[in-house]
């Protein structure tokens, strides 16, 4: 029986694996393990891969919006737009910070926040809108930023899933007052363990991301805020610099990937995903929908191949916020219902691809 895994990293990696061997050996040989010279010039570099100012390592993505939002002096008693639809991190981060996460639905076609239901959920209390950049598709920024600009409120882009994504021409974490992103393995620009960055234009914002992450110190022994333990740490920084030069490479592998998986699977039993006119994705993840979707993974489990449920459980039905008052959140948990995300990795093959095809097709045709 053919095998197609989820996402190979080993595979993945075989092609740089001389250059990350080199990034070790640097790293141990400078004897600089916290907050070095690796770090610093990985900062540099994702920055201006990001069109941004300025970028801070910190220890994952869950600390990176979670120090934002300290840094924006965002907290108890204040309320933040989070989707309804999206990894728990997100809430989690507004949690943390005492604020109140406060969910809207998304758009049914692209999964991402929808900007037309966001002004309803303002009051007196909110703050900021953290849109979160969905399977590596922008979301719709420009009405959400003149929302906020009306509001006064902070936006916060939470692009974990989407390193290198564009929107209109222009790349994602430029696109609101800072962004948050994670360099968790999986993801398109992964570390080889934790990590994640901060990125912004903002000098004040940067710097107060940078003391918060260490203690609350910038010079050592002395801390002006309360602060943190979150760093990226200098092996990982290395191993990011050699990845993030082939980050381009792998993206349009990946959207080869996708365009692939859409002409094959066109007339198929599943729903395709759609991307708008403005949005240049980088498919961190390719996600069909099915009424039958349990019945599919199953089946394409038998067959070998690895899917993954993004989410089989919206944030708002975690155990951990059943003390919210929340209202029902119909399309949230629609999707939850239906999606299924298929393989999806620069290093899949034609063949690959079209079992993965097949196979879904065979569902269709009740060959299950």
């Amino acid at each position: 029986m053919k095998l197609v895994p989820f996402l190979d990293l080993r595979k993945l990696h075989d092609p740089i694996r001389e250059q990350l061997d080199e990034a070790y050996h640097r790293v141990m040989n400078s004897g600089y393990f916290i907050l070095g010279p690796e770090l610093e010039a990985f900062e540099a570099e994702f920055a201006q891969y990001c069109d941004v100012k300025y970028c801070v390592g910190v220890g994952n993505g869950l600390d990176a919006i979670h120090l934002l939002l300290k840094a924006y002096d965002i907290g108890s008693g204040d309320e933040v737009i989070v989707p309804s639809n999206t990894f728990i991190a997100t809430w989690l981060a507004v949690s943390e910070c005492g604020a109140t996460p406060v969910p809207v639905e998304p758009n049914v076609d692209t999964h991402n926040l929808d900007p037309a239901l966001i002004e309803r959920a303002i009051n007196s209390r909110t703050r900021a809108i953290i849109p979160v950049h969905l399977y590596g598709q922008p979301a719709d920024m420009e009405p959400i930023n003149d929302i906020a600009t009306r509001h006064g409120l902070i936006v916060i882009e939470d692009a974990a899933q989407a390193q290198g994504a564009r929107y209109k021409g222009r790349r994602v974490g430029s696109l609101g007052h800072a962004a948050a992103t994670s360099f968790y393995p999986g993801k398109n620009l992964g570390a080889l363990g934790d990590g994640g960055a901060v990125l912004t234009g903002d000098y004040a914002i940067a710097e107060k991301v940078s003391r918060l992450r260490n203690y609350g110190s910038k010079v050592k022994y002395q801390h002006d805020i309360a602060g943190h333990n979150s760093r990226l740490d200098e092996m990982q920084a290395a191993f990011l610099r050699v990845k993030l030069g082939v980050l381009d490479q792998w993206n349009c592998r990946r959207r080869e990937v996708a365009d692939r998986y859409t002409h094959l699977l066109s007339g198929s039993c599943v729903g395709l995903p759609k991307v708008p006119e403005y949005a240049e994705p980088v498919w961190h993840l390719y996600v069909v929908r099915s009424k039958q979707r349990d019945d599919l993974k199953l089946h394409l489990e038998n067959h070998g191949i690895s899917t993954v449920i993004h989410y089989p459980t919206p944030p708002h039905r975690q155990s951990c916020y059943r003390d919210m008052d929340l209202s029902e959140l119909a399309v949230a948990e629609l999707l939850a219902s239906e999606v299924l995300s298929l393989p999806m990795s620069p290093t899949l093959k034609e063949a690959d691809i079209r079992y993965v095809a097949d196979c879904v097709y065979d569902v269709a045709s009740k060959r299950i």
